[in-house]
This record gives C-alpha cells, structure tokens and sequence, in this order.
C-alpha cells in the first residue's frame, strides 16, 4: 500500500520521501533514471546551501537577517501578478526556515560547512548567503540517502527507477495518482 507518491528521486524527492516515512507514511518514488543517478543533479553541485544570519556569516561580521534576505528575494523575484500567489507563499515560509531551523536540522544529520560565506547570485543578494557544504553535493545527498534506504529496509519506501511520469490523475480537485511509462533499463549513471 502506497500513502504518497513522490515524482523524482533527486534531492527534493529524497526529502520528502524521508519526511514522509519518518511521519509513518508508506511512500513510492518514481524516477525516469536508472538507480545509479539517486539524488539526481545534486550530487554534482557544489552543495552549496542559502542560509540567513548563520553562525558563519556572524563569524564574518555579515550581518544579515530574515527581513534583508526577505527584502532582496522580493525584489528579484518581482512577484507582482495575481498568480505570484503560491510562489510567493513557498519564497516566505523557504526564507523562515533557512533564516531558522534549516542549519540547526542539517548538522543534526551530520551535514557541515567551510567556514566561509560566498555570493552565490550577488545582484539578487545584498550580502553573502552561500555556504558551501564539506563534501559538496554528495555530503548534502548523504544522510537523505540514508534515510531513505532504512526506510526502504523497513517497507515503508519503494523506489521504482526508470518510470517516467507523463501525468497526473486528478479527481475532484486532489491528484490522486499518476499516469507514465516504464522505460527500458539502462547502465547510464
């Protein structure tokens, strides 16, 4: 039996597939890749990571706050149509949680950091928020990939590589599965 259903096993899919099990639902990911790109793009980035008046950028007397970074992504983002809406609403409550618990939750599972702070998009930020990972990109997948093969383990997360999502079934206003193809498999990672 399957509770949720997660679209990509990158980055954002192993998170949320990991929130999921860890609030005891029973979840499947789907990913159109083989089982050798989990984590997806992630794994090749630097791992960089935005955070708001962080431990280091104190260090580095950059003095930042919810409010400045609030201020700089607003007026990047120019959300100034009606249906801004929604990803104003995700900028808000992404800006509340890397200006509070983000970090404190990343080094309880084991995640640190250079102890610098770097531009990542210097025209759209005031002031340095980019802090990168020790390890990059694998380091940021690593404890997300953990847990979500303990879960697996535990028969609470299926992972089905090589299934393609082409649509979303709705029914009366709430997607309640998906429509897509098996793909044939590959050794391409």
């Amino acid at each position: 039996m399957t509770d949720a259903i997660v679209v990509g096993a990158g980055l954002s899919g192993l998170v949320a597939a990991c929130e999921l099990t860890a609030a005891g639902r029973h979840v499947t990911v789907l990913d159109q890749e083989p089982e050798q790109s989990l984590g997806g793009q992630a794994h090749w980035s630097l791992g960089g990571l935005l955070f708001v008046n962080s431990p280091e950028q104190r260090r580095l007397r950059i003095h930042d706050s919810l409010e400045l970074a609030r201020q700089d992504w607003l007026g990047a983002a120019g959300f100034d149509r009606p249906e801004d809406k929604w990803p104003r609403q995700w900028a808000e409550a992404y800006l509340q949680f890397a200006a509070g618990e983000k970090r404190a939750w990343l080094h309880s599972m084991g995640v640190r950091w250079f102890p610098v702070v770097g531009w990542a998009e210097r025209g759209r930020n005031s002031v340095p928020r980019f802090h990168v990972t020790w390890g990059t990109g694998p380091a940021v997948l690593a404890p997300f990939v953990a847990r979500a093969r303990w879960a697996e383990n535990e028969g609470r997360l299926v992972f089905r590589f090589r299934h393609r999502v082409d649509d979303l079934i709705v029914e009366r206003g709430a997607v309640v599965g998906v429509r897509g193809a098996v793909l044939l498999a590959s050794e391409v990672g």
